[in-house]
């Protein structure tokens, strides 16, 4: 059985490659769940898909050096920008998909943590029309 340590993770919004700044990411869609339950379906519930949506969630090491990622994504508040997500930083291929978008840059938290914490800036971007998945 095939297993996996996520150790290299590629995260890039806006065509910038983020992954040296990002501890976690998470990519997830899901498909609206909608009851289609009549007479006919004999007491048993019947459900289709409908709009599709996904999110992506990151944890960033916060850098507030020029050029860093703190000066990178507060530019980016309130546009929609394109996404990259992948298993690893290496080449796509049918065991390293890469999953693309676009994404609301809805919030920002520059300033995140406690006493004696790393500095972390973590946020959820909803996705804005498709995500697609390839392996080439």
């Amino acid at each position: 059985m095939p297993k996996m340590v996520l150790t290299s993770e590629y995260v890039s919004l806006n065509g910038v490659d983020l992954s040296e700044y990002t501890r976690k990411a998470e990519l997830s869609i899901e498909v609206e769940e909608k009851d289609v339950t009549t007479y006919a379906s004999a007491g048993w519930k019947e459900a289709i898909g409908g709009l599709k949506s996904g999110e992506l969630g990151v944890e960033f090491l916060q850098d507030f050096a020029a050029t860093r990622i703190d000066s990178i994504m507060w530019p980016l508040l309130g546009s929609v920008v394109p996404f990259e997500v992948r298993p690893t930083s290496a080449a796509v291929g049918t065991s390293n998909p890469k999953y693309t978008g676009s994404v609301l840059i809805k919030e920002w938290k520059p300033i995140e943590g406690g006493v004696g914490d790393e500095a972390t800036s973590s946020a959820s971007f909803p996705t804005s029309g498709p995500v697609l998945r390839a392996t080439a």
